[in-house]
């Protein structure tokens, strides 16, 4: 205890906190719009659970990761070499991740961009997934984030409480944000498609990172904000003429 307090004692600590807080908000935002696009296809009667479900399955992944910090670390040494790439564990997991959610998104993009799969899908209920899927794809991809997570934290700071800490504050954040975020993409079609195109890019990143080719990761979410604040205009323009146009018939 002596020691937990000494360490939030000194300012550098709290420094380190915050900054890791935010870095950890920022990488949960790739989790949650997964979790909040494979959730709304679910029945309305399951989305909440299903959503709390993948949120709490992640802090178990985090946390239980933090745990084993020696192993998440050896993660990180190389296991084989083509030529003169060498792939670490943690190389082939981005891999993985990274066709998956390009495959997901690709595949969920077509699903509502083509007429003949929407009315396939409808026709046989192809749109809704069940539970179990559902959380099976979630709990995959937390894996990937959640190693990615652990990792980006392990960089930053070796001081475990911080680490906890700040996953803990992050996944809090997620829970809260997961039903206005989910609702959102739901009644905005265009944002579920601004969301799809998100995890395109995050996963062309994972497959990158896994070739050992790192683009800096503000560069990415600074375009994402800069798309998230055009669709914002965009939606109150929509809103704008819907209202002028609603005056006009009265």
């Amino acid at each position: 205890m002596e020691a937990f307090i000494a360490l939030f004692s000194e300012p550098q600590t709290w420094l380190a906190l915050m900054t890791l807080i935010l870095m950890e908000v920022i990488l949960g935002i790739d989790n949650l719009i997964f979790i909040s696009i494979i959730t709304n296809k679910l029945p309305k009667a399951r989305q909440r659970l299903a959503r709390q479900i993948g949120i709490l399955l992640a802090l178990v992944l985090r946390l239980g990761l933090l745990a084993t910090i020696a192993f998440i670390v050896s993660l990180t040494e190389p296991v084989f070499s083509i030529g003169d790439q060498a792939f670490s564990w943690r190389d082939l997991i981005m891999l993985a991740g990274g066709l998956f959610l390009v495959w997901k998104a690709i595949s969920e993009i077509h699903e509502h961009v083509d007429p003949d799969a929407v009315n396939q899908a409808n026709n046989y209920s192809a749109m809704k997934l069940t539970f179990a899927a559902a959380i099976t794809q979630i709990i995959l991809i937390d894996m990937v984030f959640s190693i990615d997570s652990i990792i980006t934290a392990i960089g930053m700071t070796r001081h475990l409480p911080i680490m906890v800490i700040a996953v803990v504050v992050a996944v809090v954040v997620m829970l809260i944000s997961a039903e206005p975020l989910s609702r959102f993409i739901e009644r905005n079609p265009s944002v579920l498609m601004l969301a799809l195109g998100f995890l395109l890019v995050i996963g062309t990143v994972l497959i990158a990172e896994g070739f050992g080719v790192h683009f800096p990761k503000k560069y990415i979410y600074a375009a994402m904000a800069f798309s998230v604040f055009i669709e914002g205009l965009n939606i109150m323009a929509r809103r704008a003429r819907s209202k002028a146009s609603g005056a006009g018939h009265e």
